[in-house]
C-alpha cells in the first residue's frame, strides 16, 4: 500500500507512466519465466527458478518434442484452428448481417437467447456433447471437435459482427441498394470491406482460444494421434516426472504461432476490437 500511496503523489503523467510499466512487467513475466526456465537443466531450475540460466542448453526443446508426435500434435492443433475459426467466422458473418440489416420475426428474441449463450461456462455441456458426439459417431473425430468449436465461438462472435455492423452508416448501404445491389452484393462488396478490422481481430482472438483449449480436445479427441499441443504439453507433467524446464519449452514454442498471427493483425487488432464491442 505504501508503494501505491507514494505513486498517487507523484506528478499525473509520471505515476500514469510507472503505473502501466509495473502491469506491463507484469504481464510480461510469464514469458520471461517460460524462457529461463526452458533453458535450463532441472538442477539450474531445483536451485533458482527465477535468475537468468547460467549455462543456457536447449536439451529441454529437443525433450518437448522429440520425435514425430510433436509434428503430429502441432498438426492437430492447426487443423482445428483453422477449421473451427473459419467455418464460425463466417456463419457468424452471415449471421450478423441478419441480425444488423434485416428484419424478421422473433430477431430480438433469437438475438437475447444467443447472447444468453456466452454466459454458460464449456464445462457445463460436456456431459450432453460427449453423448451426442458418442450417438453420431464424431470422438475421436476432426469433425466432431471443430463442430464443438464451433458452437462455443458463434456466440461471441454473433456478437461482436453484428455491434461493428450496425456502426457502418445506413447511407453506405442505401447508396448500394438504389445502385441495383441484392442483400448479398451489399453483404459481399460494402459491409465485409469495411469489416476488415472486426474480421482480422475476431479471427485472432478466436484463434487463440481454440490453439490454447484444452477441456475439449482432452474429451473428445482421446487417441494418441488426434491429441493437440497443448494436451500433450499437459501430459508430460506425468510422464517425465513433472519436467518443468521441459514443459515451459514446448508452452514457449506453443506460443509462437498466436504471436505471429497477432503480429500480422496488430494493425487492426484495437480497432476492431473497439468497434465491435460497443454499439
Amino acid at each position: 500500500m505504501a508503494v501505491w500511496r507514494r505513486l498517487l503523489r507523484l506528478p499525473g503523467s509520471l505515476a500514469r507512466q510507472l503505473i502501466v510499466l509495473f502491469f506491463t512487467l507484469l504481464s510480461l513475466f510469464p514469458v520471461y519465466f517460460m524462457l529461463v526456465s526452458g533453458l535450463k537443466s532441472k538442477a539450474e531450475y531445483l536451485e533458482n527458478k527465477f535468475n537468468l540460466p547460467p549455462h543456457p542448453i536447449l536439451d529441454n526443446f529437443l525433450t518437448a518434442f522429440a520425435g514425430e508426435k510433436f509434428l503430429t500434435r502441432f498438426a492437430n492443433s492447426a487443423i482445428l484452428t483453422v477449421g473451427a475459426v473459419s467455418v464460425s467466422l463466417l456463419i457468424a458473418c452471415l449471421a450478423a448481417y441478419a441480425f444488423a440489416r434485416m428484419q424478421f420475426p422473433g430477431k430480438r428474441t433469437l438475438f437475447n437467447l444467443m447472447l444468453s449463450l456466452m454466459v454458460v461456462p464449456p464445462v457445463v455441456m460436456v456431459v450432453p456433447l460427449f453423448v451426442t458426439m458418442v450417438r453420431f459417431k464424431l470422438v475421436n473425430t476432426y469433425q466432431g471437435a471443430i463442430l464443438i468449436y464451433i458452437g462455443l465461438l458463434l456466440p461471441f462472435s454473433v456478437y461482436m459482427m453484428t455491434n461493428f455492423f450496425q456502426t457502418i452508416p445506413h447511407e453506405i448501404v442505401d447508396a448500394a441498394r438504389i445502385d441495383g445491389c441484392s442483400n448479398f452484393g451489399v453483404f459481399t462488396r460494402i459491409l465485409m470491406p469495411l469489416s476488415a478490422p472486426a474480421v482480422i481481430t475476431l479471427t485472432v482472438v478466436n484463434a487463440l482460444w481454440v490453439w490454447n483449449e484444452l477441456l475439449i480436445a482432452l474429451i473428445f479427441l482421446q487417441r494418441d494421434e488426434m491429441k493437440t499441443l497443448m494436451v500433450g504439453i499437459a501430459s508430460m507433467r506425468s510422464r517425465i516426472y513433472v519436467d518443468i524446464p521441459a514443459t515451459m519449452a514446448g508452452l514457449l514454442v506453443a506460443t509462437i504461432p498466436i504471436v505471429v498471427l497477432y503480429m500480422f493483425g496488430q494493425r487492426y487488432f484495437i480497432r476492431g476490437l473497439i468497434g465491435g464491442a460497443v454499439k
